[in-house]
């Protein structure tokens, strides 16, 4: 936050030079809807959302670890493939589901901001405390109870 209160993101680009991810590494990804509109408070952007999770991982060879849909961002803990780059991937991600929540909705123009952010998970300890962190998203946002009320997200470990 700055000192107005606004939220920003780390310019990604900036953040990551000299960085390269290898394949096989695990991040844990966060991508905010353009000012923060909660665009997934709608049930049916959501289920569009948690759908293209499941058949981009699939059609693009990354393990989907764990992932939640809040109202105005995605969190998403994730393997990559063969393929090791993470921009490229979450540039496609977006584009794809910019099309298709625009077609939806008979609307254009932006739904991601620009930039995202991603940890580089050190190791297995890491990895299960970023799950946790996702999965538990809805409960500190007061959003449900119970996480079992919360119809948008899925993780392996459960």
């Amino acid at each position: 936050m700055d000192l107005k209160g606004k939220n920003y993101m780390v310019n990604t680009h900036k953040r990551l030079k000299g960085r390269c991810p290898t394949s096989n590494a695990f991040f844990s990804i966060t991508l905010c809807c353009n000012h923060r509109k909660p665009l997934f408070s709608n049930f049916v952007n959501a289920r569009l959302v948690t759908k293209e999770l499941y058949f981009f991982s699939k059609n693009n060879s990354i393990n989907t670890i764990c992932y939640v849909v809040m109202p105005d961002h995605v969190h998403w803990l994730l393997q990559l493939g063969n393929t090791p780059n993470l921009s490229n991937l979450i540039r496609k991600f977006k584009n794809i589901t910019t099309y298709k929540l625009n077609q939806q909705n008979c609307t254009h123009g932006k739904i991601w901001q620009s930039n995202y952010y991603d940890h580089k998970v050190r190791d297995e300890k890491d990895l299960i405390t970023q799950a946790r962190y996702i999965a538990a998203n809805p409960l500190r946002a007061g959003l449900v109870d119970n996480l079992r009320e919360y119809p948008y997200w899925n993780s392996v470990y459960l």
